[in-house]
């Protein structure tokens, strides 16, 4: 249950924030944070991310609908008693519902963390956004975990 609540907190935080942007900033607005880093920039995206596909909100409708059935599936199945595998699992889970509340009553995301890294402008994101990317990095970290396991266990019996 309490994996369950991290995806409630990472949706929470993401549609609060983009309230608040939405309310606060025009479209285009800019506020820097941290020079040549770190800007609060108001954009929207109607597509995936970096605007692929755009316009294809049906498409992202099943997606998230499929992508989340799946995450509860495996979060009620095959990841009881691993933590790191769950708290992934809540992460992705709390980023694509966000993500599809917004497409699902704006018909686009909103996108507002906009950073400079080494003077590249890398993409405009949000809340959801972060969450999914933690959760799969969250994830790729528990299945080379298991992987390791398996080859010690391997390795063990013989």
């Amino acid at each position: 249950m309490r994996y369950y609540l991290i995806a409630l907190f990472v949706l929470v935080l993401d549609q609060i924030t983009k309230w608040t942007v939405v309310r606060n900033m025009e479209i285009g607005e800019s506020i820097k944070i941290i020079d040549n880093f770190f800007h609060l920039t108001s954009h929207r995206n109607k597509g995936a991310a970096w605007g692929m596909l755009e316009g294809q909100m049906w498409l992202f409708y099943i997606i998230t609908l499929v992508v989340a059935a799946g995450i509860i599936y495996y979060m009620q199945t095959q990841a009881k008693g691993k933590p790191l595998f769950q708290v992934s699992l809540a992460f992705i889970l709390g980023g694509a519902v966000g993500n599809f509340i917004d497409r699902l009553f704006r018909k686009e995301v909103v996108d507002f963390l906009d950073t400079y890294i080494f003077g590249y402008n890398f993409p405009i994101f949000n809340i959801a956004d972060s969450a999914l990317t933690i959760g799969v990095i969250l994830l790729f970290i528990q299945v080379f975990k298991e992987e390791r396991k398996e080859k010690v266990n391997a390795h063990g019996k013989n």
